[in-house]
């Protein structure tokens, strides 16, 4: 997909699930263009840096090893620390205090992942919303449903999506009927901006009921900037999900998806019973299967020709969206 902003926008961005990152353990990553190294230290505490060794440019995630709360390059054993700097050389009596690693820094939350990403690697400016508090209207105990990785988790990797067109689905309650085969219209009943969020709330209204504010599901969703939306539904069905976008390179993205689902009462089991799971692949994880079936072959509309509808919040979203993108496209 071409578009005409940059494929490596501000913000936090989801890199995996915590499970995936093991202590001790040292994983290479690739997102927004560039080769990172991620490493659970001995301590628990997970950190991401870029993954070439500034001695002689070994790569941190190939055959690196976590020592304490340092990744040891495979090639001449340098170690390099959480704050990204050279701790110690092991031939040598005083390391390189002036040679530097860029750190992402690290968010971990209810099993998620997420790293912030500026261009030129400035610290964060605000911090990663909480999947659970953001609604706090609902069951904010993560313990109330089943863990999400990995049997309610998936990841679609280097789709062709920029992060920015998921995030237009929220404005677009059209796309339920014609993309999910939705039996009933939804429709969009509020948006606001909160500087770097985006809150949506969609209905899908209750056709046995004469009152048009009547609702048998409720969908309300926060979008984190571009890295993705966290969604709250309410109604005939009540979980949770997340849905990330994080750029790997120009043209490619990388995508997750996991469902809080309810627990069933005296269940203490992680992974829901079998027709529970079937359920919720089929009428819930696979509608993802269905956006990338319009996503892989979408070409991006500069000036679309909107219907009524869709105008406003459709173009206040991708306005929105223009603060996210700090550096020109192709950069």
């Amino acid at each position: 997909m071409k578009v005409p902003f940059t494929w490596k926008p501000t913000g936090w961005f989801m890199v995996g699930w915590s499970a995936e990152f093991r202590t001790g353990q040292v994983r290479p990553l690739r997102y927004f263009g560039e080769e990172l190294v991620a490493y659970r230290d001995e301590s628990g505490e997970m950190h991401v840096l870029a993954a070439h060794c500034r001695h002689m440019g070994a790569h941190l995630g190939h055959g690196g090893k976590v020592n304490g709360d340092c990744i040891e390059c495979p090639f001449h054993g340098w170690g390099w620390g959480p704050d990204g700097r050279n701790h110690y050389i092991p031939y040598q009596d005083k390391p390189n205090r002036a040679a530097q690693l860029r750190v992402y820094p690290v968010h971990e939350q209810y099993g998620c992942v997420f790293v912030w990403h500026q261009p030129r690697g400035e610290a964060p400016r605000w911090p990663m919303t909480d999947i659970f508090r953001i609604f706090s209207q609902f069951e904010t105990d993560p313990d109330a449903y089943y863990p999400p990785y990995p049997a309610l988790s998936r990841k679609m990797e280097r789709e062709p999506v920029h992060p920015q067109i998921p995030g237009e689905n929220a404005a677009d309650s059209m796309h339920f009927q014609y993309v999910h085969h939705s039996t009933v219209t939804p429709v969009l009943r509020d948006w606001k901006a909160d500087d770097h969020g985006w809150l949506f709330e969609t209905g899908w209204p209750d056709r046995r009921s004469d009152d048009p504010d009547a609702m048998v599901l409720r969908i309300h969703s926060y979008l984190f900037g571009l890295g993705g939306a966290i969604s709250a539904f309410a109604g005939v069905d009540n979980y949770r999900l997340i849905f990330a976008t994080t750029p790997v390179e120009d043209g490619a993205s990388d995508m997750f998806y996991s469902i809080w689902w309810p627990r069933i009462p005296g269940d203490t089991s992680d992974v829901p019973p079998p027709d529970v799971l079937e359920r919720v692949e089929k009428e819930f994880l696979s509608t993802l299967d269905d956006d990338l079936g319009i996503w892989r072959y979408q070409e991006y509309i500069e000036r679309p020709i909107m219907a009524r509808q869709d105008a406003k919040p459709y173009m206040a979203y991708r306005r929105w969206a223009t603060q996210f993108y700090e550096v020109p496209p192709g950069e």
